[in-house]
This record gives structure tokens, sequence and C-alpha cells, in this order.
């Protein structure tokens, strides 16, 4: 059975603190042997001057003399069994020593450590033991002899020391560190558990909530891993909001087909009652019956024109990219679509203003392209019929071609505005009129057609009051 989140931090800082003390307590032992050779060599800094001085025959080496060596030597170690004693010759090799001669395995002391403790170095230092192996040091005491060139040479811990001080010092060490690592494992144990257990209950019914919403009937299981349970939550969760997007991307779909259905289905009716109205317009001579046909030949110009927006709108947020790609000059398209408004009598509604930029060439649909223009000069003229000219001007930034719009009408609601320089679509949600109906088509479909090529519609701070568009589209490669 898979352990559950608490237990497994729980036996995580188990085991952090049994690797913490086992450390706490080899450095601990390290210091505490470190202190005991530098306290022992510096109350023992003095023993080798001392026998030194106090039996100067030590420097003799003949015959009669080495048999006093032999004694003075043998009383030493008797004193003192820790210790071992050295005659060291000039150049650190042993001359003489109390015992078995074969027991020394190394015959040269390394004279290094020796020249640095008669140099008053810092203590504790390390010399060499000569039966020891190679690289294993002990602390020791040296003089030198004043009759002759060589040294006294003391090993202040010999290995008869050193086994007795390992097996007690180790044992009581380490007996120690095992209480003491032992009780407070088992505190922090307890401690740790029960705070441990209280920091995650949110977390464990955070758990226990995402794995009982499972929706469908489905029962939830116990948990027994939070992590493990929230994960998998999380995964049902997650593949439920992909289901659910998809789904909503298809009653989107849906819906748009429903839409360009139905405004294909208007359009024919309406073009036919269209027809037949000002057929009977012409026919009928009636004052009174003229006006009334003219207000429903209005009526129904309004819902066919409305049905067509409609019916581009769906088909537009139906596609994902251009049908038909063709290159043409878009200084030429935005003269032609200026020229189509100034046919009425009077100053020219439309003007095109600032200098030209000199040709433009796109790579896109002419036909959206000049739909989206129309769209943005009727809409500057239907809103602001006695504000003054409509003006148009062309621009050339790097690699975009921008199409300014200008009005002095009432300007554009604060939520179009918002939209349009978000780049969020102006009919998803629709945008509802003040007085009822829902309004934008023109600017929604200009705005559909400009993302269509790759460019935006976006707004621009009018000087004057009114509107400012900016219709941008990438330039050809």
């Amino acid at each position: 059975m898979r352990l559950g989140f608490t237990a497994r931090l729980s036996l995580a800082l188990a085991a952090l603190l049994c690797g913490f003390g086992a450390l706490v307590a080899g450095v601990g032992a390290r210091a505490l042997a470190t202190q005991q050779q530098e306290t022992l060599q510096r109350l023992s800094r003095g023993l080798a001057q001392h026998i030194v001085e106090h039996w100067p025959g030590l420097a003799s080496h003949g015959t009669v003399e080495r048999r006093a060596l032999d004694e003075v030597l043998g009383m030493l170690m008797v004193v003192n069994p820790a210790i071992e004693v050295y005659l060291l010759d000039a150049e650190g090799r042993v001359s003489a020593y109390l015992g078995d001669a074969a027991a020394v395995r190394q015959p040269r002391v390394d004279l290094g450590p020796v020249r640095a403790f008669l140099a008053g170095a810092a203590l504790p230092l390390q010399g060499t033991d000569p039966r020891a192996a190679i690289g294993l040091g002990r602390i020791f005491s040296t003089a030198p002899l004043p009759t002759c060139d060589g040294y006294l040479y003391v090993v202040l811990e010999g290995q008869a020391a050193a086994r007795i001080a390992g097996h007690v010092g180790h044992d009581r060490l380490w007996q120690g560190a095992a209480l003491m690592l032992g009780a407070a494992l088992l505190a922090t144990l307890v401690i740790g558990t029960l705070t441990l257990t209280q920091l995650t209950r949110p977390l464990r019914r955070l758990a226990q909530r995402m794995h009982a919403y499972r929706g469908g009937g489905v029962p939830p299981e116990p948990v027994a891993d939070e992590v493990a349970a929230m994960a998998t939550a999380f995964d049902h969760l997650t593949s439920r909001i992909e289901v659910q997007i998809a789904e909503q991307a298809q009653a989107q779909a849906a819906h748009r087909e429903v839409i360009a259905n139905v405004a294909h289905d208007l359009r024919t009716p309406l073009t036919a009652l269209h027809g037949h109205l000002e057929a009977l317009r012409r026919e009928i001579a009636a004052a009174d019956a003229q006006r009334r046909l003219r207000i429903a030949l209005d009526q129904s110009d309004k819902v066919r024109h409305l049905s067509q927006q409609l019916f581009e709108l769906a088909s537009l947020q139906a596609s994902e990219q251009v049908a038909h790609v063709e290159r043409f000059r878009l200084d030429e398209l935005v003269s032609d679509a200026v020229q189509k408004f100034a046919f009425a009598p009077g100053e020219p509604p439309v003007t095109l203003a600032g200098p030209p930029p000199g040709p433009l060439v796109l790579a896109g649909d002419l036909q959206l392209v000049e739909r989206a223009l129309t769209n943005l000069i009727d809409n500057a003229l239907r809103h602001a019929p006695d504000a003054g000219t409509v003006q148009v001007q062309l621009q050339r930034s790097a690699a975009q071609a921008q199409v300014v719009i200008e009005d002095r009408g009432p300007g554009l609601p604060a939520e179009v505005r918002r939209r349009l320089d978000a780049g969020i679509s102006l009919r998803e949600p629709p945008i509802q009129r003040p007085g009822g109906g829902f309004g934008g088509l023109g600017l929604a479909i200009a705005q559909r057609i400009a993302q269509l090529h790759g460019g935006s519609l976006s707004t621009r701070p009018a000087a004057h009051g009114g509107t400012v568009l900016c219709l941008a589209l990438p330039l050809a490669g």
C-alpha cells in the first residue's frame, strides 16, 4: 500500500535527522580527538627536552653507554607505557628503540614536523609513527641532542595507548551518540508527525474534495495519498474541461452555421419582397400610397442589408483563412472606394487626405478588403451625416499599410473601443444597443476581414472629436 503524503514527509524527516545525527557524531568525535591530542601535546611539549637535560648520556653511542641507554629507555616506558622513545640521527633515521627492532616498520622519521615543532608551530602536530603503516601520524614531543647531531623523538600516544583509547573512547562516544540520536529521533517523529498532520490537513481535505468531484454518479474512492489523489483528480478535471471546450466549439460552429442558413433563407424572400414593392410603387400613383410604399421599401431594404451582413459575418467567422489570395494595389483600391461616395451633389462627403504613400501592394482577397473599406466609410457617413466630410488617409508604417478613416460624429461606445483595441471579437458576445437590438455588424465584418489577412482594426485618439479608425494590413513580401 502506498504511504500517504504525511507519512512520507515524516519518514523523510526521520532519515534527515539520522543523517544529521551521524554527521554531528562524526564531526564531534573528530573535534574531540583533535582537542585531546592538542591538550596532551601541550602538556607534554617539554618532555623530550626534560629527558635530554636529565640524561645527557643519551647522546653517546659506545657499548657501555648503550647499555645505560637501554636502561633509561626501559625506565621511561615502564613509568609511562603510553609513550614510545626513539633516538634519531641527523637525517631522521631511527638509531635506538627499546623493544623488538623488527617492530619498527618505518626506519626514517619525517623531519618536517620535527623542525616545525622545534620552531614553535601551532599544535597539534602529527609526526611519523615508526611502528605504524605509512600515512598514519601521531602526536609527539622532540628535542635536539646536545652532544651530537640528532633528536630525541617521543611518540606520546603509542600503539598500546591508541588501542585502549580507541576501545574506551569510541565505545562510550557511539553509545552516547546512539542514545541521544534515538531520543531525538523519537521526539522528532512524534512532534513532527503531529505538526505535519496539522499542516497537511487542508491539503488532505482539498484532495478529498477534488477526488470526490467526479460527476456522472461515480462513487469516490478512499484517499490514501493526498498528492496522487490531487494529481488524478486534476487529470480528470482537465479531461472534462477539454471535452467541454470541444463541445462548446462545436456548438459555436453550429450556431454560426444556423445564423448563416437563416440569413441565406431570409435573403431570397426579402429580395423578392423588395422587388415587388418597387414594382408596386411605380404602378401606384396615389401620394399616400407612394409614401407608405416608400416606407415599406426603406424597411425592407434595411432588413435585406442586415440579413446580407449576417450572412457575410457568419461566413467570415466560419473561415480560418482567406480563400482567394491575389496581389493588388491597396492605394488604388482605397481611391476607388472613396470615389464611390463622391457622386452626391455639393461638397463630396468623403475625401482622400494626406500625402500619397506611393504604391502599396497587398496579397489577399481584394473583394473582402474592399468590403471592409466600404463598411467603415458607410458607417462613418451614417453615424455622422451632418458633421462634415469623412476623411480617408492612407499611410505606410514598416511592413504595414494603414487606412485611417476619421469622422466628426458622436464617437463609438466605450465597450466597442475597448474590444477593438484589445483585438476582441465584436460579436462574441454581441454588443447590445442602449435602445435595444444588436449593432456593430459592419465593424465586426471589417474586424474579421482584417484578422483573416493578419492585420487589425483599432481606434486612434480623435483630436477634434468623433471617431478615428485604423485598418492595418500587412504588405506583400
